[in-house]
């Protein structure tokens, strides 16, 4: 099977679910990186009419959005399943992601990595403390209604790991590798799930770059 080309900023969150799915599958993939100016040339702009990243290709075929492009990884790939098949586990999962697309990335870990890591590493920027204050709210609301879930289970859909584990673990393990992140996570169960999740070869392969993990 032909290998998998991801176009994206190295360092991502959304990217690294993608490369985290291929090397849970087991299967050949290759990053194309973006400098941050890249995202709205013309030759990505092709690739994803809105920008943003992750998009990949797989031979003739190609895809954007990280949810569509994980989804597939899992149907086409062949290797361990990463979608339950019992439907409640399959909500938990559904129910985890909408939490990341909508409260966790946009309300939480786009705000204070931006403000602790992306900024300062990429664009030389100092922090706004105002800024990475005010969101640190929701970022404890996040923590608390994600533990919740988890509860006493292995993963956030239960017994098995999924695409749950694979979209919200690069997004915790960036949030927690800032001083707010690693104090909201400290003590509790979804803190230890971040560490199983960071010890997993497929999150160990996927590491970020040098001067995002030197910021953090």
């Amino acid at each position: 099977m032909s290998e998998l080309v991801i176009y994206g900023i190295p360092g991502s969150p959304f990217v690294r679910a993608v490369q985290i799915a291929m090397e849970e599958k087991g299967a050949p993939w290759r990053l194309e990186p973006l400098a941050p100016g890249d995202t709205k040339g013309e030759a990505h702009l092709k690739r994803h009419p809105w920008g943003r990243m992750p998009a990949i290709e797989h031979g003739d075929f190609s895809l954007y959005e990280t949810q569509a492009v994980i989804r597939y990884i899992d149907q086409v790939f062949p290797g361990p399943s990463l979608q339950p098949a019992d439907a409640r586990s399959a909500a938990r999962m559904n129910q985890v992601i909408g939490i990341n697309d909508w409260y966790l990335f946009p309300k939480a870990v786009a705000v204070i990595g931006f403000q602790r890591i992306v900024g300062p590493a990429l664009l030389g920027l100092a922090t706004d403390e105002a800024v990475v204050a005010a969101a640190v709210p929701e970022a404890e609301r996040c923590v608390r209604a994600l533990d919740g879930i988890l509860g006493r289970n292995e993963f956030l859909a239960g017994d098995s790991f999924s695409l749950a584990d694979v979209l919200v673990g690069p997004q915790m393990d960036f949030l927690g590798s800032t001083p707010e992140g690693e104090t909201l996570l400290g003590g509790t169960g979804f803190g230890a799930w971040l560490e199983r999740m960071r010890a997993r070869p497929s999150f160990q392969a996927t590491l970020p770059p040098p001067m995002f993990r030197k910021a953090a």
